[in-house]
């Protein structure tokens, strides 16, 4: 996982995650417990069902239950989580499959500050063995589903990248992984 530092320049999304596999009830906990530390309780996740082939209503972490939702108008490449006390983090999500080359640009271009790019945006420009990752989508379709105006979120709590399902090294960043 990779996360925006926190500064004053908001962009549409908060970081990046690299999930190791598409079970949401196994790969959730781990995301949870992650953002705990600067992000507080998360309380819900929102998907798009797209890809993701089995999307529970409840996931347990830690002794409590995640709700989970599912909207098809959602970029398919985001994940959202609230938090009861620091609002929404938005998330790119890299696909498990995904080479950690172009997992590690991409994961470096999520947390980018005051990026205007969106998940979708992002992954179509991602090139991986001559062969775009995503199917490239058209500016109608890019602002009719990821919303055609700024995010309207708060911009990231976090000043560093965070422990998750993978971790990738950040230029800059000596932690190990």
């Amino acid at each position: 996982m990779s996360l925006a530092p926190k500064t004053t320049l908001t962009g549409r999304l908060d970081g990046a995650w690299w999930p190791r596999s598409r079970d949401l009830t196994a790969e959730l906990p781990a995301l949870a417990d992650a953002l705990e530390a600067c992000w507080g309780h998360i309380t819900r996740v929102l998907v798009n069902p797209d890809h993701w082939p089995v999307v529970p209503h409840k996931v347990a972490v830690a002794g409590r239950f995640l709700h989970v939702g599912w909207f098809t108008e959602q970029d398919p490449d985001k994940i959202i989580l609230l938090s009861d006390t620091t609002g929404r983090c938005d998330l790119l999500v890299i696909p498990p499959e995904t080479e950690p080359a172009p997992a590690a640009r991409l994961m470096i271009a999520s947390a980018l500050p005051g990026s205007v790019l969106t998940a979708g945006a992002l992954m179509s420009g991602e090139v991986t063995n001559g062969r775009r990752m995503r199917k490239a989508r058209s500016r109608g379709d890019v602002w009719e589903n990821d919303g055609g105006a700024a995010p309207a979120h708060q911009p990231h709590p976090a000043a560093h990248p965070v422990v998750g399902a993978r971790m990738i090294p950040l230029p800059g960043h000596t932690r190990g992984r």
